[in-house]
């Protein structure tokens, strides 16, 4: 028997000495991000749920006719029975049981209009948390240009809550939401709903409002069914997707080379000025040696970080990513992964951090492991500058398919392509012995096909900027200059000592045996001892020590490096950066995910034996 389970009032109470928090909350891949960055814009900021991995991110709104609120943006959730970690912190905040979070003054629901009749069964569910609640049917226009259609206001008489058609993307029917926001969207009266944890109860009361609405989903796309079938064809889609990945890769190095040559010019006339106007002292050389030499050698690389994001933003919001994620799930299932496995090794392309904390959405507790285990394998971001230094370094540019891919391309893909492998068949051996289990069913919902928004895409990249210079400001800054005061005692007579006299020095001469079988020298070896705070160290590193050992006539980096290394200790270079882990960073955060040291020691080990391993093969190989 139905229930009446009233809509709380839909004007927001705001808390006592504090700015009211909002939550946005719904399924999964309804556009809560481009929701929730349509109203922060730049205002909003990540962070982790203290003691766990799970972010949230919190974002200000300043109403034209009410005080600020603090918006937060909730993991998805499909009901009231968390399956993974992020669907329990979103449903413990609306319920208002999260230690870290109070419950939230009111609650944003965002639903796809696309897909409402299936997704309508959560709106009493997140009515009976007993918060002010606006129903957002995203994606309005997308429902609207292909046929489709439903009345909002009859929603809302049926439910008992303020609802709203907008979307997201275009900005559209957000002037309701603000109304909301501010308390003076009047709500409809409360009404009966379905109870809860009866599905076919809740599946019948949403098919009823959906056809009471007028509701009629939008027809299919004639497009979409003519590039489904391409791209999920057994053949043609991984074809596809070959051809899509060795796009990127090219781009990386053709559209990149006048940014990066602009970012290298302004380091060097800054780098310049400074020279003239400061005096020779120890501070001259800090900021030269260590600061302009360290941190710009590796700033020079965010033009590639940048394209290599944006690649994959169009990807993602164009809704093709979701098919290379089913066409992934057969490579998954060889080695013994569920296809869910799939979206954190994706998400590791651009740090592993966040791809384990992704794993927390596979719900075997075996597959989870696996997936964190072989995460660090699959190339981060990170590793990109140092690849990008050394193959423009060893590898000349020549084409082998026409403009299409060249060899500094096709070697920095078949690096990407060396760690899927390893963690391929790493996966396999886990899942074959230790780690065993069956897989389970591998369940996803293809959203439509979309054009990526200029201002999605902005967000992104500005994103990425900020996580990458920060990095750069901080991490990289501090090892850099800590490196310039080891490579400048003893400071004598008023000089710096020769980089190989130095306490930089000895260290570097001290741990020379260990790297010398991969045809590497002392100055490499102090690389990748700071590496171990974050990969891309290594190669402000090497530009703090060979920019101290230089003279104004001296060679660049790249020339330096080929002045010392051959071309075989270049390739061991690059192939144990692409098995190492070389990240503390991820270190302590499987160390979190899994409870104790056990799987990151052996993660670590395991990583640096393959490493070393390999990359001595490859100097006996190619020097």
């Amino acid at each position: 028997m139905p229930s009446a389970i009233e809509a709380a009032p839909a004007k927001p109470q705001p808390e006592q000495g504090a700015r009211r928090t909002v939550a946005i909350c719904g399924p999964p891949n309804v556009g809560k991000s481009t929701f929730f960055n349509r109203l922060t814009g730049l205002h909003q900021k990540v962070a982790n749920y203290p003691g766990i991995t799970v972010e949230k991110r919190i974002g200000r709104l300043e109403l034209p006719n009410g005080p600020p609120v603090d918006l937060i943006d909730l993991p998805g959730i499909v009901g009231l029975h968390p399956r993974s970690e992020d669907e329990r912190i979103a449903i413990d905040v609306l319920r208002g049981t999260s230690r870290a979070t109070p419950q939230p003054a009111a609650a944003v629901l965002i639903l796809d209009s696309t897909n409402l009749q299936a997704q309508l069964r959560l709106v009493p569910e997140i009515l009976g948390f007993g918060i002010p609640t606006l129903v957002a049917l995203n994606m309005a226009d997308d429902l609207s240009a292909r046929g489709g259609n439903v009345d909002a206001q009859a929603v809302a008489k049926q439910v008992g809550a303020p609802v709203v058609a907008v979307s997201a993307r275009l900005g559209t029917g957000m002037d309701k939401v603000t109304k909301f926001l501010e308390g003076t969207l009047a709500p409809p009266q409360p009404v009966e709903l379905p109870v809860l944890n009866n599905i076919p109860a809740e599946r019948r009361w949403a098919g009823g409002v959906a056809r009471r609405a007028s509701y009629h989903p939008p027809e299919p796309s004639l497009w979409g069914r003519r590039l489904d079938r391409a791209f999920l064809h057994p053949v043609a889609g991984p074809l596809i997707f070959l051809a899509v990945v060795v796009l990127v890769f090219q781009s990386i190095f053709t559209l990149a080379v006048p940014l990066m040559d602009a970012v290298d010019s302004l380091i060097g006339t800054t780098a310049g000025w400074l020279g003239i106007l400061l005096p020779d002292s120890m501070l001259k050389g800090l900021l030269l040696d260590g600061v302009w030499g360290g941190v710009g050698s590796v700033v020079i690389f965010l033009p590639q970080i940048l394209i290599l994001f944006l690649f994959i933003g169009i990807l993602e919001d164009s809704g093709y990513l979701a098919r290379a994620a089913a066409i992934a799930d057969r490579s998954m299932r060889a080695v013994g992964l569920e296809g869910r496995s799939f979206i954190p090794l994706l998400s590791s392309y651009a740090c592993a951090v966040p791809a384990i904390m992704a794993a927390r959405t596979v719900e075997n507790q075996r597959d989870r492991l696996a997936t964190i285990f072989i995460a660090p394998l699959t190339t981060c971001s990170a590793r990109l500058p140092v690849y990008a230094l050394l193959i423009a370094a060893f590898i000349p540019e020549q084409p082998l398919l026409g403009p299409i891919l060249g060899t500094r391309a096709a070697v920095l893909l078949g690096l990407y392509a060396l760690g899927f492998a390893a963690a391929c068949a790493t996966a396999w051996v886990l899942k074959s012995t230790i780690l065993k289990s069956k897989p389970a069913p591998f369940m996803l919902q293809l959203p439509a096909y979309r054009w990526p928004t200029l201002r999605s895409l902005s967000y992104r990249l500005l994103d990425r900027s900020k996580i990458f210079l920060r990095r750069a400001g901080t991490v990289i800054l501090l090892t850099t200059i800590v490196l310039w005061f080891l490579a400048s005692v003893p400071y004598t007579d008023g000089e710096p000592p020769a980089i190989g006299d130095s306490l930089a020095g000895s260290i570097g001469k001290t741990i020379e045996p260990l790297v010398e079988p991969l045809g590497l020298n002392w100055k490499v070896g102090i690389g990748l001892i700071t590496s171990l705070a974050a990969r891309e160290v290594i190669v402000g590193t090497l530009g703090t020590i060979y920019g101290m050992e230089a003279d104004e006539d001296s060679p660049a980096l790249q020339d330096a490096l080929r002045s010392e290394l051959s071309f075989g200790s270049a390739i061991a270079l690059m192939i144990f950066f692409a098995f190492a882990m070389q990240c503390m960073s991820t270190v302590a955060i499987v160390r979190r995910e899994t409870g104790g040291w056990k799987w990151p020691i052996a993660q670590f080990t395991y990583m640096l034996v393959l490493a070393y391993t390999a990359g001595f093969a490859a100097f006996r190989i190619f020097g």
